[in-house]
This record gives C-alpha cells, structure tokens and sequence, in this order.
C-alpha cells in the first residue's frame, strides 16, 4: 500500500521539484558562490508570479510575460545589491529591505492579494490540453527549462566574468588587487541570481493556475534545504556538481515533503519541518565535528 502511494507521488514531486530548481540555482550564485545571504528571494518569487499573472491577464503573451518577470527579478537582485555597494548597508539587511518593499510592489502590481490564471491562456495551456497524461509534457517541460539554465549557469561560471564572481566570494581582497570591482560582480550576481527565481515564479503560478502575494514566503529557507540534501549526496568540488545537486536537491526536497504529507503531517506544519530539516542538515556535521574533537572555536 505504502509502495503504491509513493509511485503517485513521484509524478508530482518531480514537477515541482524541477519547477522549483531554478529557485536553487539562483541561490547557488547568491550563496554559495557569492557568500551573499539574500533574502530577496522570497519578494523576487512572488515579483516573478506577480508580473507574468498580471500581464498575462491583461492580454500580453506569456512569452513576453515571463521576459518582463525575469528582467524585474533581476532588477531587484541589483536593486539589493546597490543598498549593500553603494549605501554599506548590511548584506542580510539590505536583503530583508528589498524584501519587505517588494511586498508592497507586489500588490500595487497585481492590484489585489491573488490573481487566478486558470481561465486565461498561459505558457503551459498547450501542454496541458494534449490528449495524453498531463504529467508528462508538464515534466519534460520542466525538465528542458532546468537543464537547458543549469547548463548556461555552468558555462558563465566558467567564463572570464565567472571566474571573477567566484573569485569575489572566495576572497574579495585578493582580486581588488588585480583590478576587479567586485561591488559591479556582487550586483551583477545578485541580479542573476533574483532573475532566476523570478523565472521559477513565473513558472510556478501558471503551472499551479494563480499568483499570490504571499507565494514566496520561507522560499530560502526550502531552497537551501534542498540545496544541502542535494550537496551531502552529490558534493561540491566542482561547479557542474554544485548546480546538479541543487536540481536534485530540489526534487528530493519536494519528495520528502510529499512523503510527510502522505505519512500524516499537516500542510501548516511544513515550514517547520522544512527548518528542522535545514538545522540538522547543517547541526549534525558539526555535531560529529564536536565528538571527534575537531571543532574549530571562534578565535581559537
């Protein structure tokens, strides 16, 4: 019965967990690369659904939509990492500022709380009408989009402006000394990174048939969950690596949601649960660190 469940829920946990992965990704350059904590992320998601439900809805194809919502998203990014450059405000707290005002923005852009897509025509609508199970065009979907971002993420990183960026969040003074501005690598990153998520955003809320204020609420933190489930199994020695085990991260993310689901835990419970998953993610190594004595003191 058990095993029969689970097949069910591989369908949906793979839709989602691809539609999602863009989230990771963007958060790779922002995290990982950058060692940037942005919260903008959790603006730049609902920004992306915003613009493309209200766009859409007002006439404009979905193409054009998603464009405007990628090109917001990124403007956010940068608009975060100006207040960080430019202004010396504290990174998390420029993060948590761009944050909150795009909330607001989000409203004004939308008008209202939610806007429902369901009986418009999105980008996903010729998919959804083919006379086949609505699972498997929407997956390959997903699956192109991820694959095809992963890869153009894998070869910027590889390029003269990506090296700079890695070497930005490596070590920031070093490669002042070579004549990099790293403020212009840290916005640029950033803006990336926003890009992304407003692109997953964009996907999301016509594949889930509306848009909402508050659809990106603790987006970060689930994010970085699925990039440490993806990154204890598949490591991150190298940059193809690092994005491969966000998107699989991502998957086994939303699998593991399911099977709680499924297994009695209740929907409101999920951002704790998603917490608890991140703490003993990151807790438990150095936990085993502390046992075997080799836990590193501040200062020490």
């Amino acid at each position: 019965m058990f095993f029969e469940g689970f097949l069910r829920i591989i369908p949906g946990s793979l839709e989602h967990g691809l539609a999602y992965a863009l989230v990771a990704l963007g958060i790779v350059i922002s995290f990982r690369i950058l060692a940037f904590p942005d919260l903008t992320v959790d603006g730049s998601f609902a920004l992306g659904g915003a613009v493309v439900a209200r766009l859409i809805t007002e006439g404009v194809s979905p193409m054009l939509s998603i464009l405007a919502a990628v090109i917001s998203g990124f403007t956010a990014g940068c608009l975060t990492g100006l207040l960080n450059t430019r202004l010396k405000i504290n990174s998390l707290l420029a993060g948590i500022l761009m944050m909150t005002m795009l909330y607001s923005i989000n409203l004004r852009i939308m008008g209202r709380s939610n806007i429902q897509l369901l009986t418009v025509e999105t980008l996903l609508t010729p998919l959804e009408n083919l006379d086949m199970n609505r699972f498997i065009p929407i997956i390959l979907f997903f699956l192109v989009v991820t694959v095809v971002i992963k890869l153009m993420t894998d070869l910027f990183l590889h390029t003269q402006i990506g090296f700079a960026m890695r070497a930005t969040g490596d070590n920031e003074q070093m490669i002042r000394t070579l004549g990099v501005n790293t403020d212009n690598m840290t916005v640029l990153g950033l803006g990336l990174s926003n890009a992304l998520v407003a692109l997953s955003g964009a996907l999301v809320s016509q594949d889930q048939g509306f848009a909402d204020v508050g659809m990106g609420i603790g987006m970060i933190v689930a994010a970085l969950a699925a990039i440490i489930i993806g990154e204890t199994l598949i490591g991150t020695k190298t940059i193809q690596r690092m994005t491969l085990a966000a998107v699989v991260g991502s998957i086994l993310y939303k699998m593991i949601i399911s099977i709680g689901l499924r297994l009695g835990l209740a929907p409101t419970d999920l951002k704790m649960a998603t917490g608890v998953m991140v703490i003993l993610a990151l807790g438990i190594p150095a936990l085993k660190k502390e046992k075997e004595g080799k836990l590193h003191l501040r200062g020490v």
